[in-house]
């Protein structure tokens, strides 16, 4: 009763609205991983995948959570919505981008590797597929393909009808399919597909490197401007090697290199001088190198330091 004798409305107390923040903060973080993966494979960036979770908690964390009828669906659909409308802004950025523009790599727990799915679809090689679709479509695709929602679902996170989103997703799987790396190459290949790049870069010697890498092989390089990198690609065996032996990296330098995981496959990780200097992952197609991708960027290597857990 209020100081008058009139009824007050039942408002909640700070103990309940206590309450309700722990009950989001609890669902929340129980689906984290999850949502990041979401999101990074969406935007093929960490930081911008982490600033989509951010504005997804301000915005869950104002739901009445008794109206959500499956948790884990509303929040995938609230990180949805904010991942395609930073995807959008990206696209006009990139276009700006110096030189090639390669995803953030990711340090993975060697388990990443155990779930083929989730592995390849977190593969440089595949992000850079996904980089080719329109923002809806790689939306529809990661959502469908990745991790299994329903039409239904889908429908609701990217605002279309479930006839609709069925189209989109035709057209971004045969999208994908035709330029999806065929015959994808076993860890063990990896590895000595890797191992052969070690030697190179430690010791100059190329030619275990020509005996791996495949005739039409092509190499990226990313250094968004800040670090000496690639302009354009690299394609052809012998002018990825030449480049290797001029000095992609500083020949007048201590160098070490470490195999790593790097989105769910081998990588390695390039120190000069101590200093965490870049990250190589390599696309393998039936025994060959097929691609490798060499990112400078540090703006994109800011927690190459520390492994970022992925899930589905």
């Amino acid at each position: 009763m209020s100081e008058r004798g009139e009824r007050t409305t039942d408002t909640p107390g700070p103990s309940v609205h206590a309450d309700c923040v722990d009950s989001a903060t609890e669902a929340f973080v129980a689906h984290r991983n999850l949502l990041f993966t979401v999101a990074y494979e969406m935007l093929g960036s960490a930081a911008d995948a982490e600033d989509v979770l951010q504005e997804a908690w301000l915005r869950w964390v104002g739901v009445d959570l008794d109206s959500v009828r499956e948790q884990r669906a509303y929040l995938v659909r609230i990180v949805t919505r904010q991942a395609l409308d930073r995807l959008r802004a990206l696209g006009r950025r990139k276009e700006s981008y110096v030189g090639p523009w390669l995803p953030e790599p990711l340090l993975t727990a060697p388990d990443v590797a155990e779930d083929v799915e989730l592995a390849d679809s977190v593969s440089m090689a595949m992000l850079l597929v996904l980089e080719t679709l329109q923002p809806i479509e790689r939306a529809v695709f990661v959502l469908r393909e990745v991790f299994d929602l329903d039409y239904d679902e889908i429908a609701e996170a990217v605002g279309k009808s479930p006839s609709a989103v069925r189209q989109l997703a035709y057209r971004a799987r045969a999208h994908v399919a035709a330029r999806r790396p065929r015959g994808t190459g076993s860890p063990a290949e990896h590895r000595a597909a890797l191992q052969a790049f070690q030697r190179a870069v430690e010791t100059g010697e190329l030619q275990s490197l020509l005996d791996i890498l495949a005739p039409d092989v092509v190499a990226l390089s990313d250094g968004g401007g800040i670090k000496h990198a690639l302009l354009r690609p690299i394609v052809g065996a012998d002018n990825v090697a030449r480049l290797l032996a001029v000095g992609w990296w500083k020949r007048d330098a201590e160098r070490s290199v470490e195999l790593v995981q790097i989105n769910g496959g081998p990588g390695l990780l390039v120190r000069v001088n101590g200093e965490i200097d870049g990250v190589v992952a390599v696309r393998v197609e039936n025994g060959y190198v097929t691609g490798a991708y060499h990112v400078r960027n540090p703006e994109k290597l800011s927690r190459i330091d520390q492994q970022t857990a992925v899930t589905r």
